[in-house]
């Protein structure tokens, strides 16, 4: 009897390692097989190139690839027409896997390598259209091996529009959508491949409005009272305050209306804002700050002001339980090598930034895995970490060194190279999905670690507030 006893409990200790060597080869070449469906899929979204809140077609073709795969579609949630979930599957563990298919405004471009306008209003320069194609691709694999399993469980894509600055996941989690989610799944476009712990800055945005009357600006400018001048007199005081918040924090501003002609005093002026840092306590007091100095503008101008907040999202919350996993299927995975031809487009690019020579090892290979990151960025998937375990990775779909938010982003992102990086990250969630489906311990494991870095005391507070949302702010 003690012999077996002992052997069940090795059997038990060592069943991590038993599971991890599966053979997932079947869902490997199965995703292989389907890689031009994804990758056209994806150059579609590519083209429409639609910003926050006005993806309809790209919506409806990522809704229209799940629903002829099975998945129950649920359109229209969280009081946004572009947000949906599809389902598949029954029972524990719910496991959701984020996509997303928002543009950028002002990033038209060919998928050439030298800066070329498509003479469109946006473009894909942070790769929505692949984030979205691949993590549908994942979830589609992963019903496909829970059907053919017979597994229990149940697969949710969540379709997440704008953002992009529009904090479409904030109202997703604020609504309670993924309370009943065991485990999040996500991953973006990158220059490289790797799947450490990853960080993001909270983040909070507004579009401050002043309002003055207008005069003609010789012959009467005693009777004007500029809006632009309000605006302008806010950006001083914020630029002055950047001497006195933390190093980590950031503030970026547009005016996005100063007037229409010189000769006019604008009666109409506005200015959008953001602030970042690693922490949300620190953004919410650098804002409060910033509505001052937005206060004292109007004051000081004779103007009036009022402002709208445009979104708001938290710090990401890391969970290394489940990070460790990912970084491990990535290097399942592994990078993919270039043809001739993407080589020569890739050292074009290259070349347009500025580099000697371009770096094939962030493409062919997978990074080492690092527990600890310095977030540059904000992302809304930050909101849905706070409320369910939450893990992603970044695979090669630009050429090494390219930034997000650049042509050259949006012109690798339209050829194979994007194509290729981004099945690398559906095959990666997929693998991921299916070991939580099959380890269910997994799943237990990182909600308690969850709990334990959020705090037994964390109360949900969207940065956002209670407004609507902001289904208007690109136009």
């Amino acid at each position: 009897m003690k012999k077996f006893v002992l052997m069940g409990l090795f059997l038990t200790l060592c069943m991590p390692f038993a599971t991890a060597q599966n053979d997932y080869t079947p869902v490997l070449k199965s995703l292989d097989s389907k890689s031009k469906k994804y990758g056209d899929i994806a150059l579609e979204i590519w083209n429409l190139a639609e910003m926050g809140y006005l993806e309809y077609k790209s919506s409806e073709l990522l809704q229209k690839t799940l629903a002829d795969e099975g998945f129950t579609i649920t359109k229209g949630v969280a009081g946004i027409p572009t947000a949906f979930i599809a389902e598949y599957g029954s029972g524990y563990p719910v496991i959701g896997i984020l996509g997303e298919y928002d543009a950028l405004p002002g990033l038209s471009q060919q998928a050439v390598p030298e800066k070329k306008s498509a003479n469109a209003a946006a473009g894909h320069a942070c790769g929505h259209h692949l984030f979205g194609t691949a993590s549908a691709a994942a979830a589609i694999e992963a019903k496909n091996w829970l059907k053919k399993s017979k597994t229990q469980g149940t697969i949710r894509f969540y379709g997440c529009p704008a953002e992009e600055g529009g904090s479409g996941k904030v109202y997703m989690v604020r609504e309670g959508l993924f309370n009943d989610v065991d485990v999040a799944l996500h991953w973006h476009p990158s220059s490289q491949n790797a799947a450490s712990a990853g960080a993001a800055l909270a983040n909070k945005s507004a579009k401050f409005r002043y309002y003055g009357t207008s005069a003609h600006a010789a012959g009467a400018p005693e009777r004007g009272r500029s809006a632009l001048d309000g605006v302008e007199a806010m950006n001083m005081m914020v630029n002055m305050m950047r001497e006195h918040i933390p190093q980590e924090a950031r503030i970026h501003y547009v005016i996005t209306d100063g007037g229409k002609a010189p000769n006019v005093v604008p009666n109409f002026a506005e200015v959008y804002y953001y602030a970042r840092h690693n922490s949300r306590d620190v953004v919410i007091d650098i804002f409060d700050r910033i509505v001052k100095a937005a206060e004292g503008g109007a004051l000081g101008t004779g103007t009036t002001m009022d402002y709208e907040m445009i979104g708001g999202t938290h710090e990401l919350l890391p969970n290394l339980t489940l990070q460790k996993m990912v970084h491990t299927n990535l290097s399942t995975v592994g990078g993919f090598t270039y043809t001739n031809e993407e080589k020569e487009f890739a050292e074009k690019i290259a070349k347009s930034m500025g580099y000697d020579a371009l770096d094939e090892n962030r493409v062919l290979n997978v990074q080492p895995y690092k527990e600890v990151a310095r977030a540059y960025g904000s992302t809304d998937v930050g909101d849905v970490s706070f409320a369910v375990p939450t893990a992603g990775m970044g695979a090669a779909t630009w050429v090494p060194g390219t930034p997000a938010h650049s042509w050259q982003a949006v012109a690798a992102g339209g050829t194979s190279i994007g194509t290729k990086g981004m099945m690398v990250a559906a095959k990666t969630l997929s693998l991921t999905a299916i070991q939580l489906f099959e380890n269910p311990e997994t799943v237990v494991k990182a909600k308690a670690e969850l709990e334990e870095r959020r705090g037994k005391d964390f109360k949900y507070i969207p940065l956002l507030g209670d407004r609507a949302p902001a289904l208007d702010y690109r136009e």
